[in-house]
């Protein structure tokens, strides 16, 4: 039996549970309207709180051509985050702090809000998916702690603010985001401002 994911064109009427006929996508294109759809719909809730009908909903599809292409809610969920951690890392590098940085993070987050906050608000806090937010936040760390090491004497305020930056640095892009995206133009800047105040606190100071 053929896929009808697989047509190019259209070739008959393909109806999901009575509302208006869906489009034959191509596989690869079908595969990304459902993992658009259900970055919108786990942004919402989370995954524990979002049912594959409601991906479905989201989509126009219907169950059974999610199962398609997707074993399981886990699965679809797990591919969803693959996803945003792959177009945060092509938009923003992962090996260096230059003043590009913040800016690439601040463009990647506006361009995907739903999967930027799936990655750091929600994943982080749902145990079967916190490996990946571990892995890039010990990867954030550690770039963090090479980049400061020029700037900061080693020893245990380094450690401080290494594990500090990154995490200070991805909330008030989400505070950002939850607040409307004010000043898009200066919040690169306004970001950058609090990293180097908290720079300045790791600094020995005179006993």
């Amino acid at each position: 039996m053929s896929d009808p994911d697989a047509a190019g064109t259209r070739t008959g009427p393909e109806v999901s549970d009575g509302r208006a006929p869906v489009r034959r996508l191509r596989r690869a294109e079908r595969r990304e309207q459902i993992l658009d759809a259900a970055t919108r719909a786990f942004a919402r809730a989370g995954y524990t709180e979002t049912g594959l009908d409601d991906v479905a909903a989201e989509a126009g599809l219907t169950r059974a051509m999610l199962y398609r292409h997707f074993d399981s809610k886990a699965d679809l969920y797990r591919a969803v985050l693959d996803r945003a951690c792959e177009r945060l890392a092509g938009a923003t590098g992962t090996d260096d702090f230059d003043d590009q940085a913040i800016p690439a993070l601040v463009r990647a987050a506006a361009a995907d809000p739903d999967g930027f906050r799936l990655l750091f608000r929600y994943a982080a806090r749902e145990p079967d998916f916190r490996d990946l937010i571990d892995t890039i936040t010990a990867t954030s760390r550690e770039v963090a702690h090479r980049n400061l090491a020029r700037k900061i004497p080693a020893g245990p305020w380094l450690d401080w603010a290494s594990s500090l930056i990154p995490t200070l640095t991805l909330e008030a892009v989400i505070a950002w985001l939850d607040a409307g995206r004010p000043d898009p133009d200066q919040i690169a800047e306004r970001i950058d401002q609090t990293i180097h105040g908290v720079m300045a606190a790791a600094q020995p100071r005179p006993r």
